[in-house]
């Protein structure tokens, strides 16, 4: 699945993503406030501090703008993982650590995961999977997280089990962001860390 390619008339390359750069943070702005498709692309210009004119120096359409937005949202969020997975110890204590680096990461990074999910399904048929794809390879990260620990004698786990509780971590911590409005009523952010990390760990079979 290789990378669409959006186009730009404008041909310097730190330029074109110096100003997409621009036209991202300010889409996520108002993706979250208004969603895309009440989004014009004037207000995107807007909020990035250009012209319309501008706007279409670097872009296409509106639905290009959004897979700017989809993209680089999963590579943030995967380049912050990659910087608090420790996934070369293989300890228990090692994953209890990647869990909650993990779940600050989703805290730190509410509004843009928001947008993602919101507005991902409005993405054409030839970018979905290829976004798509880097979520897989977010899941991937706690596979090889609990692989070191079935490896070092910690955990012993099929592999089956191994994808099933790679992904309940991954939906767990977006769960944070998506009923933080409520969740934060109940629990700090490190109770829910402590209680979510217990229960995977006791549906592991670890003793806490």
């Amino acid at each position: 699945m290789s990378k669409r390619e959006v186009q730009a008339s404008v041909k310097d390359e730190r330029l074109v993503q110096k100003r997409r750069d621009q036209m991202i943070k300010g889409a996520v702005a108002l993706f979250k406030q208004k969603g895309f498709h009440r989004t014009t692309t004037r207000e995107i210009a807007k909020a990035a501090g250009f012209s319309i004119g501008t706007l279409y120096e670097y872009i296409r359409t509106k639905e290009d703008v959004l897979y700017l937005v989809c993209d680089s949202i999963y590579d943030h969020v995967r380049d912050r993982l990659q910087q608090v997975l420790d996934q070369e110890k293989g300890t228990l204590e090692s994953l209890r650590v990647g869990i909650a680096n993990y779940f600050r990461v989703m805290d730190e990074l509410q509004a843009e995961v928001l947008v993602m999910y919101q507005e991902v399904k409005s993405l054409s048929k030839d970018a979905l999977p290829y976004v798509l794809k880097k979520e897989f390879d977010m899941v991937a990260m706690f596979e090889n997280l609990l692989q070191k620990c079935i490896e070092n004698g910690e955990l012993d786990l099929t592999q089956r089990q191994v994808e099933l509780i790679a992904h309940d971590i991954y939906v767990q911590g977006q769960m944070w962001g998506f009923r933080r409005w409520a969740l934060q009523k109940l629990f700090t952010l490190d109770e829910y860390i402590d209680l979510q990390t217990k229960f995977i760990m006791n549906g592991l079979g670890v003793k806490n």
